[in-house]
């Protein structure tokens, strides 16, 4: 092959895999996004975070559980859904199926521990809140529903105050990085 044709071949080739970075941006994925592995939980954050290590490739990696929001540590009831949380699963194996990362660079997944999606059983139990969308129903509504009838966890309490609402009056709470 001439050496003209073979450099107008790797200038297509280039130009076609740069085309393709600012979709994969755009879309906030990254490999493992959409990826579905095991690993140990290695730190509870607070009641809607954790660090865990990958089984085959020792990667340690700060999750956001998908479809849930747990108060804040410096919240009313926020140590109590990390304990909640710590409880379940720290130090023990959990599947990670990620999503997408958030603007804080973790990675949103969904986590089961024995075949049961945590997320849930934090709301089940009164420790968080599902998700709420704009003209969507809410991420686990039956569960927190149940738990707020039953007064579990923070719903004991008789106005328990929104994550988001608490955090516009008074910023986030001061977390340790791990």
């Amino acid at each position: 092959m001439p050496e003209s044709v073979g450099r107008r071949w790797v200038a297509v080739l280039l130009a076609g895999l740069c085309a393709g970075l600012p979709a994969l941006a755009q879309d906030g994925r990254r490999p493992d996004a959409g990826a579905r592995w095991m690993a140990q939980v290695t730190y509870v954050v607070d009641g809607d975070s954790v660090w865990v290590r990958g089984e085959v490739d020792g990667q340690r990696r700060r999750v956001r559980l998908d479809g849930i929001d747990a108060p804040e540590i410096c919240q009313d009831s926020g140590r109590e859904a990390r304990a909640a949380l710590q409880a379940m699963v720290l130090k023990r194996r959990v599947r990670v199926i990620g999503r997408a990362y958030d603007d804080y660079g973790r990675l949103i997944a969904t986590l089961e521990q024995d075949g049961q999606d945590v997320a849930q059983r934090l709301v089940a139990g009164g420790w968080a809140w599902g998700h709420r969308y704009e003209h969507y129903p809410v991420t686990y509504g039956a569960e927190e529903e149940a738990a707020r009838q039953a007064r579990h966890g923070l719903f004991a309490q008789a106005t328990p105050e929104l994550p988001a609402d608490f955090r516009r009056r008074h910023g986030p709470c001061t977390r340790p990085t791990r």
